[in-house]
Parts: C-alpha cells; sequence; structure tokens
C-alpha cells in the first residue's frame, strides 16, 4: 500500500532540533486527525529525513548547521 502524497517539506533551523539533531513527527501543526506514533527522525545526518508513517519530509533550512558535541 503505498500512496504518499506530494507534500511541502517542513523546514527547521538547526535550533529547532533536539538531542543529537532530530525531530520528531507527528509535529504540532498536524491536524490531530492525521496522528500516528510519535517517531524521532534524524536529520542532523543528511540535513533532511523523512517518516516512515506519513511520509512527511523534514530539512534544515538553507544555511543552518547542526553542531555535533563531545
Amino acid at each position: 500500500m503505498n500512496h504518499k502524497q506530494a507534500q511541502a517539506a517542513v523546514e527547521l533551523a538547526a535550533a529547532d532540533l533536539q538531542g543529537p539533531g532530530v525531530t520528531f513527527c507527528p509535529n504540532p501543526k498536524m491536524p490531530l486527525w492525521n496522528h500516528h506514533p510519535k517517531v524521532f527522525i534524524d536529520v542532523a545526518t543528511e540535513g533532511v529525513g523523512s517518516c516512515p508513517y506519513c511520509g512527511t519530509v523534514y530539512r534544515l533550512k538553507a544555511g543552518e548547521h547542526v553542531h555535533a558535541g563531545h
């Protein structure tokens, strides 16, 4: 069953990311009827990530960088 919808990417600033450079989906702006289990999506590694449930794409805004601290 593959019925992905074309949708715009959610652009994020580095400050929007949590912990090691992740965001979560569903995000607070999504309508309640469209919710699925909460998943964390790695955006820091490649600058982009997508939700395995709904296909929403999350990417860093142009010029944003995630600073990895060890």
